[in-house]
């Protein structure tokens, strides 16, 4: 099974991550993972007078301040994992990458705000799973 891991280094993802290390079900080399981080975009006036390598170093870092931890976790685990960086808002990216890498489930952890909560707030699953036609899996 292919599947798609949105990661943001929340306590969130932390509790999806212990959720899949608790089922054998998703373990193992029969699942190919893809790991996916999206940073959010420095304004535009912003990035205009920054220089583009300075600007693309900003992006690669937060990515990778997000990824270690997880590419500890593979790695204990013992499983491959793909591991991409976008730029933009979260939920059109993960939305986005769903939809063109022809996976077969998205895993990823919710805040659980609630309907209130999100109605306030919006809520980057919410998003994902009203825009995304690949079957999600939220861990709460």
């Amino acid at each position: 099974m292919k599947i798609l891991v949105p990661v943001d280094g929340s306590p969130y993802t932390k509790r999806m991550l212990a959720y899949l290390a608790a089922h054998d079900e998703w373990l193992g080399s029969q699942h190919q993972y893809t790991v996916i981080t999206v940073v959010p975009a420095v304004p535009p006036r912003a990035a205009a007078v920054l220089d583009k390598a300075m600007l693309k170093s900003h992006y690669e870092d937060e990515a990778e301040k997000v990824f270690k931890p997880i590419r500890t976790f593979f790695n204990r685990q013992k499983i491959p994992a793909e591991f991409l960086a976008k730029v933009g808002p979260a939920a059109d990216q993960i939305t986005a990458q769903a939809k063109k890498g022809g996976y077969d489930l998205l895993i990823m952890g919710s805040h659980g705000h609630g309907t209130l909560g999100n109605l306030v707030l919006g809520s980057v699953a919410t998003k994902v799973m009203a825009g995304c036609e690949v079957p999600v899996l939220l861990v709460r």
